[in-house]
């Protein structure tokens, strides 16, 4: 355990950015979620108000630092093949 007062700080802020990172993660994973399940049915317009959902919120968390650019990308990338995929049977 850290004795000095700002690293005591230090490992009260690293956990808290944390919980705050992994809530982040978690809503894009029930986003991606939510859109596979929309894939299969007919609403159009709710999937792509979805899918644009999972954009944002991928976006958002490269801006925050919390996902790398390419993971973003490749989570994109792979969800709208999964997409194309269900959609086109």
């Amino acid at each position: 355990m850290a004795n000095i007062k700002s690293a005591k700080k230090r490992i009260l802020v690293a956990k808290r950015n944390t919980q705050r990172n992994v809530a982040f993660k978690t809503s894009i994973k029930t986003a991606v979620k939510k859109v596979l399940a929309c894939a299969t049915s007919e609403d159009k317009t709710q999937l792509n108000a979805l899918l644009s959902n999972v954009y944002k919120l991928c976006d958002k968390a490269v801006s925050k630092g919390i996902l790398h650019k390419n993971t973003a990308a490749r989570k994109k990338s792979r969800l709208t093949k999964a997409v194309n995929k269900l959609t086109t049977k």
